[in-house]
């Protein structure tokens, strides 16, 4: 006789709650013997390639499950500057024009003019 879907899936279901039970069953031996050969070769959280934040994650949560880092984004280079006006101000050529550089355009120049040499 053919078993429906449903029973299948409850079949699943009930062999999934035995496999986490022996899982979490052996996980304790397991974090045993860790713990028994960490102290004995006297190992460090450095030593097994945690972090600060992580080992404190660890203790706070009681989760082995490392937390990963942000790290901060690089700054960008500044651009090199190709624009400048008689006044100092300068731009890159990236980006929105600014203000002094049309309206030195306005007034007649060409990029050329403003262009650094």
């Amino acid at each position: 006789m053919a078993k429906t879907l449903a029973q299948l899936n409850a079949q699943i279901a009930e062999l999934q709650k035995k496999a986490d039970a022996v899982k979490a069953k052996e996980a304790v031996g397991v974090i045993e013997r860790i713990k028994e050969a960490i102290a004995h070769y006297g190992l460090t959280a450095a030593d097994l390639g945690f972090s600060g934040q992580t080992v404190k994650a660890i203790k706070a949560t009681g989760n082995l499950v490392a937390r990963k880092t942000r790290k901060k984004a690089a700054k960008k280079p500044a651009g090199v500057i190709r624009y400048r006006d008689e006044a100092g101000q300068s731009w890159t050529g990236h980006g929105k024009r600014p203000r002094w550089f049309l309206a030195a355009i306005e007034s007649g120049k060409t990029p050329e003019d403003l262009e650094i040499k």
